[in-house]
């Protein structure tokens, strides 16, 4: 109790001092202390899944806490509702459904357990920073990290036992190791590498640590799976400081980057360093309101938008590519884990306003990834294809930078989106010979889900094929992108599974769901019947009529019914068969606008909002999804949001922020006040854009990183007349 009685006091100090300080610099630069606001457990708990530890934004290294895997609800290796740590992990997923990682862990002991108990009220979370105290060992834990370095302090009782278990053996969720190796350099530096299989088909780690105290003793079991390196711990209130470089390409790299990114030993230092990288992410798009709670909320997702994708390159631009070759000295920041069936509709959107200096990167890395493995990125993580989910997410994204102005080579950029929307694979082949998928053609299920999310890719393909006037391909995608129409019954007005002689599949409820068994992915027919974000007016047509669309999407909001035993547990945060946790729905709500009836956007919005987010461990619906749960919520807040995948035309909602200040590059900011605005004042009832009336629904990308200010001026009941006009429709 003595060494926890005196590492949380100093704690306590060394804290007020780093805020105090920031503070002090608020009054001259107007840089707010906004780490303050962030609360690292929202969506620790529930089926949140988020990443919990330290690191800094977008950084390979992500140090934190790992449980015993217990489940789905243990994908990121920890869980609010666990009171077990079996070690300090330096890389892992942050919101997924499915785990993996895991890599480096590191235990402190005192014993031959390599498991401790904690209490809550004993760990601190913080941008950059956490701790624990270990009772049961008498030990406590700070940990900091850099992009690619994670530092820890451990804090011994007297002991001359005290040592550090290296687990190479441990993974999260599929994660399995296939090979090890470890070795002591001297008396201060081990080395060496874990290579393992699991969602990512191959993945290599590598890392150097160097403590602060010399290494007594070193034991290490002859499949290098665990290594005890011992400490002489007698004298009172010593600690062992550890620093950890990661690389994925060999140890060599592992030190360099150890070198260059933590020279000291400073700990109070590098955490103060990625405190206020974290400030300055955070200062770039400041939210003003009374609510702390909200703020809570805001910069907890601005952080969760920032965890990835990762950084996957070493300090001298080394990296490992798609083909599992090395190459060295790149001239781009490579990148790691693109979640791009969530990310693509908000994740990336938000990103190419507050974070315009990766934008090229992320472009460079997409294409470089095509390169070497012959397509576009699906769900790619370490230097792996996963092929995770479904469509061609990695189309809207590398689409929307172009047309964003992000990509130099355009004509590299279209080969890209062509020759991934024309490969054989994952249906496509189907696509091409029939125009949609057929049910009865396809040795797997989720066609209608498939056949959507491939129409909102080919048009974006065509939207660049226009942009590059290659008419042909222009006319041809534009074709394919039609291709939902076939899925739609008129007699239902559902999307549904269509045979190879177009009869649909039956038989047919629409509620019922089955994970990835069905005709939907994670969803079903009252979900999917909407995922035609491209064309929204083309959807509207095919009911028929505005009437009969509104009365179906009203009634997707206030209906229910079984999805069924075999439901996938992502289908969460429903209102009505609306189901916000899954990022097929994310888009719906924005949709009146196109009808005129933007006022019930505002109202759903504030709804999903307020109800649907909270500052607590179990404050997210469903999954973050590597940040897509987060960037809707930042968009929305904002009062807006990118409907169609690519281009930047977002729908106006309501925003939940008297004032909010975007820092969009190029020195410019853009400011959205939302005037009179509170709980019951939720309407748009008109809007100023520069200064100038501006009666359209939406507003352009190009409007917002030019920078300027965006008025809504906000009432108790809908407005009659804002966004009514056809001419004002988006």
């Amino acid at each position: 109790m003595k060494i926890q009685a005196k590492h949380y006091g100093y704690l306590f100090l060394f804290m007020l001092t780093t805020i105090c300080f920031i503070a002090c610099n608020t009054n001259k630069t107007e840089f707010y202390n906004l780490t303050q606001y962030v609360k690292p457990h929202i969506g620790t708990g529930g089926h949140g899944h988020v990443f919990l530890g330290a690191n800094v934004p977008r950084g390979f290294v992500q140090l934190g806490p790992t449980q015993n895997t217990r489940g789905w609800d243990w994908c990121s290796g920890y869980h609010y509702s666990d009171s077990i740590i079996v070690g300090f992990s330096h890389l892992h997923l942050s919101g997924t459904g499915i785990g993996d990682l895991g890599d480096i862990t590191f235990m402190p002991a005192t014993d031959g357990r390599r498991a401790y108990s904690f209490e809550r009220k004993f760990e601190i979370a913080k941008p950059g920073y956490y701790s624990v105290w270990m009772p049961e060992a008498d030990i406590a834990v700070e940990l900091t990290a850099t992009a690619r370095v994670g530092m820890h302090r451990y804090f011994f009782p007297p002991t001359d036992q005290a040592r550090i278990v290296v687990d190479l053996k441990r993974g999260i969720g599929w994660d399995n190791m296939t090979e090890a190796y470890i070795i002591q350099e001297n008396d201060t530096v081990i080395s060496g590498y874990r290579k393992s299989r699991g969602w990512a088909e191959h993945q290599e780690v590598y890392f150097n640590a160097i403590f602060s105290q010399p290494i007594t003793k070193f034991i290490t079991s002859s499949s290098c799976e665990f290594t005890e390196v011992f400490f002489d711990m007698t004298q009172e209130e010593e600690c062992v400081v550890v620093k950890v470089g990661l690389s994925p390409v060999s140890t060599a790299n592992a030190q360099l980057n150890r070198e260059t990114e933590i020279p000291g030993w400073n700990f109070e230092e590098v955490y103060a360093q990625a405190n206020q990288i974290w400030n300055e992410e955070l200062n770039k798009a400041v939210a003003k309101t009374k609510q702390t709670k909200y703020k809570n909320i805001y910069y907890t997702a601005l952080y969760h938008s920032l965890i990835a994708p990762s950084i996957f390159c070493d300090v001298n631009g080394d990296y490992r590519g798609a083909d599992g070759v090395v190459y060295r000295g790149a001239d781009f920041v490579n990148y790691t884990t693109f979640s791009l069936w969530d990310t693509y509709r908000a994740a990336h959107p938000l990103a190419t306003i507050i974070h315009p200096e990766v934008q090229k990167d992320y472009a460079q890395t997409i294409l470089h990834i095509f390169e070497q493995q012959g397509k576009l990125p699906v769900w790619h993580l370490m230097g792996n294809e996963t092929n995770c989910m479904v469509g061609n997410p990695g189309i809207p994204v590398l689409a929307d930078l172009v047309l964003k102005g992000f990509v130099e080579n355009k004509e590299a950029a279209y080969h890209a989106m062509k020759t991934s929307a024309m490969l054989e694979e994952r249906s496509l082949g189907s696509l091409k010979e029939y125009g949609y998928i057929p049910f009865d053609k396809e040795p797997t299920h989720e066609t209608v889900a498939k056949g959507l999310e491939y129409a909102l890719a080919d048009w974006c393909v065509a939207q660049i094929a226009k942009l590059l006037n290659k008419e042909e391909d222009y006319t041809y995608f534009m074709e394919r992108s039609k291709s939902y129409t076939y899925y739609f019954d008129k007699n239902t007005n559902f999307m549904r599974a269509l045979s190879a002689e177009k009869t649909f599949s039956e038989p047919f409820n629409p509620f019922h769901a089955a994970h990835r068994t069905n005709d939907y992915t994670e969803g079903n027919a009252w979900q999917y019947t909407w995922l035609v974000p491209h064309d929204v007016h083309g959807l509207i047509g095919l009911f028929g009529s505005e009437e009969a669309f509104i009365t179906k999407l009203d009634s997707l909001f206030t209906i229910t019914g079984d999805l069924g035993e075999h439901a996938s547990p992502d289908i969460s945060g429903l209102i009505g068969q609306y189901a916000h946790g899954n990022e097929p729905s994310h888009h719906i709500i924005y949709m009146y606008p196109f009808v005129g009836q933007q006022w019930k956007s505002a109202e759903k919005a504030r709804q999903i909002l307020t109800e649907l987010y909270d500052d607590t461990p179990d404050g997210l619906c469903g999954n973050e999804d590597v940040g897509q749960m987060s960037a809707w919520y930042i968009l929305s807040s904002w009062g807006l949001y990118q409907v169609a995948p690519a281009g930047g035309v977002y729908v106006f909602g309501s925003p939940l922020f008297d004032e909010i200040t975007v820092k969009v590059g190029n020195d410019k900011t853009f400011t959205i006040i939302a005037h009179n605005n509170s709980d019951k004042n939720k309407y748009i009832q008109r809007v100023k854009l520069n200064g100038k009336s501006y009666t359209k629904s939406y507003i352009i990308h190009e409007d917002i990183v030019s920078g300027g200010k965006l008025e809504f001026y906000m009432g108790s009941e809908p407005s009659t007349t804002f966004g009514i006009a056809e001419e004002d429709r988006p």
